[in-house]
């Protein structure tokens, strides 16, 4: 029996244990998925040394960059990134790999129109940064949007409420605004400069439609939610497990 699981904090919605569960019912696999809940980061150590059986692992917030000290190797990939959400152990050595940029990347390609040169990334944590590793591989400019300036972010939400989106036609949430139960809430971008020509990702996946990709609906702008990016890069986490 193969043993994997997910590491994160306050998961018990998680999409991966389910979708895990399912393929391994499907398929008459011996195998098992259990939520490894962590307080803090640290307690990864007590894990690692006590689940003994395990195969791989996926990582979600707040870990994906957390984690990397405690990782053997990581992925020539992953490291560019700076955040990995997969881990593969083998012989006792865990290896780093990043899956999230191919799941974005896959996802968004069938809905690129030709006028959709340059996005805004809202949100700076670990997930933000593989969305920016795929939108390079699809030279697509980005700009990143958060809270407070610095050299790598060039908007502020109190800045981009004064210069607007107009020129930035892909507008993605890399922030945990609107997830289950907090439905209610969304990035305060200036929603009424959305337009028919706007692509709006929202990383959330639960509820299926946030209120950003809400907003971005009623300007009649393309929405797409996180689910099928969480699909493909399970899958691609998969193929990595068993390389």
């Amino acid at each position: 029996m193969k043993n994997f699981g997910l590491l994160g904090k306050n998961i018990d919605y998680s999409f991966s244990r389910g979708y895990f569960k399912d393929k391994f019912e499907t398929n008459k696999l011996d195998c098992t998925y259990n939520n490894f809940d962590l307080k803090t980061i640290e307690d990864f150590e007590s894990i690692k040394n006590s689940e003994t059986e395990l195969a791989g692992l996926n990582v979600t917030i707040p870990y994906k960059q957390a984690v990397l000290p405690y990782l053997d190797a990581i992925d020539s990939e992953a490291q560019e990134i700076g955040a990995v959400n997969t881990i593969k152990i083998e012989n006792g050595k865990l290896t780093g790999y990043n899956t999230d940029h191919f799941g974005f990347e896959h996802s968004l390609k069938p809905h690129l129109k030709s006028h959709h040169k340059k996005a805004l990334i809202l949100g700076t944590g670990g997930a933000s940064k593989a969305i920016a590793f795929a939108l390079k591989k699809l030279d697509i400019h980005f700009e990143y949007v958060s809270r407070t300036a610095s050299s790598s972010v060039k908007y502020t939400y109190e800045s981009l409420a004064v210069e607007g989106v107009e020129n930035y036609q892909i507008i993605i949430n890399c922030t945990p605004l609107g997830t289950f139960p907090d439905i209610d809430k969304c990035p305060a971008i200036p929603y009424e400069q959305i337009t028919s020509k706007h692509l709006l990702f929202d990383l959330i996946y639960n509820p299926e439609q946030t209120l950003f990709l809400k907003h971005g609906k009623a300007k009649n702008a393309t929405t797409l939610n996180g689910l099928e990016m969480l699909r493909l890069q399970a899958e691609k986490s998969w193929e990595i497990w068993n390389s």
